[in-house]
């Protein structure tokens, strides 16, 4: 079965995520961000989202996790939770 490693933060608005990801992109650490913005509770492990197979998370972030570019910020991606950042480390 495949499965992913992937953190995320989830925020309730685009524009605050938005923001979030311009600091990303300058470099700020993605798990200080995660601990102190995210509304999920995987932000006590920096946004990590543990191992994930298909069909544990909304279809949309399962999209990104298993098809999208490792080592990169995806998102905003908006859910009925509100909007994430994701990064996928790897994949099986």
């Amino acid at each position: 079965m495949k499965s992913a490693m992937a953190k995320h933060i989830l925020v309730k608005t685009k524009d605050e995520a938005e923001k979030l990801k311009q600091r990303l992109a300058r470099g700020e650490d993605f798990g200080k961000l995660a601990r102190k913005y995210s509304t999920c509770p995987s932000k006590k492990r920096d946004g990590d989202l543990g191992e994930i197979y298909p069909g544990q998370l909304v279809k949309t972030i399962e999209s990104v996790i298993f098809k999208q570019a490792l080592l990169k910020v995806h998102g905003p991606i908006k859910t009925k939770f509100g909007y994430h950042l994701v990064v996928v480390y790897f994949r099986n």
